[in-house]
């Protein structure tokens, strides 16, 4: 008893910030940690330039996964400690269909442009980088104009690959890991590898952070091989340190 009493004497809050890419992964390595050492996770999802101007306000936290460019940013700005810089992974774009349908040919230009022009709908979020990218594409196949009345934008915070679970579209355009954690939808391939994109995640504590070793134990846990391995799973190819 004693014992479990000191245990719980030294648990604490972690506040994470992270991207909203990481969200499934999150949810179950993060309810593992909270298991295995009784730390609280309060875990946030949003864009970097939402946290950027929460810290402006004063805001704080113990853990970002964010973009790299973000991290390394903070740390020159000594927001962040150095040595704590880590490589979560990278998320693809990918495509998904209904549960049960065919999947279509998307492994090359040809075979993606093909199916998009034979989709009566296409959804997809037309806020940040994916939906930047996804113009790009449809722009560089020449197809703009022809997806126009075919495309179904999703409001902010809203996941495009539920709109094909609830037949109110035939394809979404999305990240990998949001795809496979999608009741309904089946992942039918990432872009061709000469329309790509991905989305790239490292991590960090920071230098104020109130709980500092508790928020090593976090990334020392995402870092590990289980921690790894589940990170894979969940659509993310995982890069080296």
């Amino acid at each position: 008893m004693l014992l479990a009493s000191a245990a719980a004497a030294y648990a604490g809050e972690i506040k994470v910030w992270s991207g909203g890419a990481f969200r499934p992964v999150m949810n179950e390595l993060g309810s593992r940690f909270e298991r295995t050492t009784s730390h609280k996770l309060l875990v946030e999802y949003a864009a970097s330039p939402v946290f950027l101007k929460r810290l402006g306000s004063g805001e704080t936290f113990d853990v970002a996964i964010l973009l790299p460019e973000t991290i390394d940013g903070w740390i020159k700005e000594g927001r962040i400690i150095a040595d704590t810089r880590i490589n979560i992974g990278r998320a693809a774009l990918g495509v998904a269909v209904r549960t049960g349908a065919p999947k279509p040919d998307i492994g090359s230009a040809d075979g993606l442009k093909r199916t998009l022009l034979a989709a009566n709908s296409v959804s997809y979020s037309p806020d940040g980088g994916v939906g930047k990218h996804f113009s790009l594409v449809l722009d560089r196949l020449a197809i703009g104009a022809d997806m126009k009345a075919k495309l179904r934008p999703v409001a902010a915070g809203g996941a495009s690959p539920g709109f094909v679970a609830k037949g109110e579209a035939e394809l979404a355009i999305a990240l990998v890991p949001a795809i496979l954690s999608t009741t309904g939808v089946q992942l039918a391939g990432p872009f061709p590898s000469e329309l790509a994109y991905y989305v790239d995640l490292s991590a960090g504590v920071s230098a104020s952070a109130k709980e500092p070793e508790a928020a090593k134990a976090l990334l020392k846990h995402l870092g590990a091989p289980d921690g790894i391995a589940v990170i894979k799973a969940k659509g993310f190819e995982h890069t080296a340190p």
